[in-house]
C-alpha cells in the first residue's frame, strides 16, 4: 500500500469567527492510500483548541509509514485498530482512516453508503453557517447565500438581539451554535425567546466539562440541546445521553468513519438525535460525511461553500441544498 501526505491550504471567503477564535485560512492535511491503482483520499484539518497542526499529524504518520505501506489492507476495521494500536492522534487517524474506507469502496466498487447497507434515496440538508461577525455582515452573508437552514455562530453580549435582526432577512430555519459560550442560566433563559424566532436546538452551549449545569439545561430548556465539544469520542456518547438531547460526531475529533459508526449506532440505542459536523474540509473530508448521511437527523458539511479554493471532486452541494453524489465509488473522490 501506497502512502502520499499532501499539505494544502484553504482560503476562506470570509474570516470564520466563532465565539473563541477567527481564521481567514485553514490548513489541511489529504492522505492518500494506494493499492494496484485504486487510491483512496483522507483529510484532516489543523485546529488550534485541540493542539493540532499539519506538521504535527505528518510526523506522527510518517514515523510509522513503513508499517502502513506493509499492511495487509483487508477491512478499514482493522486498519483503523492498528492505528490505534500505534497511538496515533484521533485527528491522524481520521485522515488514514477515510482514505482507507475511500480505498475500500473503490476496490469493491460501490459508494460506502451501500458498502454500509443504506439508500440516499433520504437524506438530512447540510445547514450553511454564518459565523459571528458585525449583525450588517452576517446578514450580508446570509443575502449572499440562501439557504434553507442556517448554523448561527453566537456567543456575544447581544445574541439574542443579533437571531431578532437575523430573523427579519430570513424564512429559514435557525440552528445556534454558542461554542461553549453560555451559562447554565443564559441558556435557560435565551430558550423560550430563540423558539420564538424559529430556532430548532441549541448545540453546546455550555463549557464541554460542565455537566452538571447541563443537567440543568437539558430538563429546563425549552429547545432541545445538541453536544459537540462535549462528545469528542465513542467513550462520550453514554454520558452525553444523560446531559443532552442528542450529539454532534466530528470525523476528525473520533477518529474517523469506523467509530463515527458505532457513535451513530450507539447513540440511537439511547435515543439520541445524530448529527455529523465539519471542521471546515474540503470536498475530501465533506464527501466522506455525506456517505453517512441516510443514518443522521441533522448535518453540518458546509465546508466546501465556505471555501474559495475546494481541492476536490466528490459529492456536489447543489444551490437549493440537494447533492449530486458521484458515480466513482468509495466516498466518490478526485483530487483535482
Amino acid at each position: 500500500m501506497q502512502l502520499t501526505l499532501d499539505k494544502k491550504v484553504l482560503e476562506l471567503k470570509h474570516t470564520f469567527s466563532i465565539s473563541r477564535e477567527s481564521h481567514d485560512f485553514q490548513n489541511t492535511l489529504i492522505v492518500g492510500l494506494e493499492i494496484n491503482g485504486k487510491v483512496g483520499f483522507g483529510e484532516s484539518t489543523s485546529n488550534p483548541y485541540y493542539k493540532i497542526t499539519i506538521e504535527s499529524m505528518m510526523a506522527e504518520i510518517e514515523a510509522i509509514r513503513s508499517e502502513i505501506e506493509t499492511f495487509d489492507f483487508d477491512r478499514p476495521e482493522i486498519f483503523h485498530q492498528f492505528l490505534k494500536d500505534c497511538q496515533l492522534s484521533n485527528f491522524a487517524i481520521c485522515a488514514l482512516d477515510l482514505a482507507a474506507w475511500d480505498l475500500y469502496g473503490k476496490i469493491h466498487d460501490k459508494p460506502l453508503y451501500e458498502v454500509w447497507g443504506t439508500s440516499k434515496d433520504y437524506y438530512p440538508i447540510t445547514n450553511y453557517t454564518i459565523g459571528i461577525a458585525p449583525i450588517e455582515k452576517m446578514v450580508a452573508k446570509m443575502k449572499e447565500m440562501p439557504w434553507p437552514i442556517y448554523k448561527i455562530k453566537l456567543g456575544t453580549d447581544d445574541d439574542v438581539a443579533i437571531v431578532k435582526e437575523l430573523r427579519k432577512h430570513s424564512d429559514a430555519i435557525f440552528r445556534i451554535d454558542a461554542n461553549c459560550a453560555w451559562s447554565a442560566e443564559e441558556t435557560i433563559q435565551n430558550a423560550p425567546l430563540l423558539k420564538d424566532l424559529g430556532v430548532e436546538f441549541l448545540e453546546q452551549p455550555l463549557k464541554a466539562d460542565d455537566w452538571e449545569g447541563m443537567e440543568k439545561v437539558v430538563h429546563q430548556s425549552v429547545l432541545p440541546v445538541i453536544a459537540d465539544e462535549s462528545c469528542i469520542v465513542e467513550e462520550d456518547v453514554e454520558k452525553c445521553g444523560l446531559h443532552f438531547n442528542g450529539i454532534n460526531i466530528k470525523l476528525t475529533k473520533c477518529g474517523g468513519l469506523t467509530p463515527a459508526l458505532r457513535m451513530i449506532e450507539k447513540a440511537k440505542q439511547m435515543g439520541l438525535k445524530v448529527m455529523v459536523g465539519c471542521m471546515t474540509e474540503s470536498t475530501v473530508g465533506i464527501s466522506a460525511i455525506a456517505q453517512l448521511l441516510p443514518q443522521l437527523d441533522y448535518v453540518d458539511m458546509d465546508g466546501p461553500l465556505l471555501i474559495k479554493n475546494d481541492i476536490a471532486e466528490g459529492v456536489k452541494i447543489l444551490q437549493n441544498g440537494e447533492l449530486k453524489f458521484p458515480e466513482l465509488a468509495g466516498s466518490g473522490i478526485t483530487m483535482k
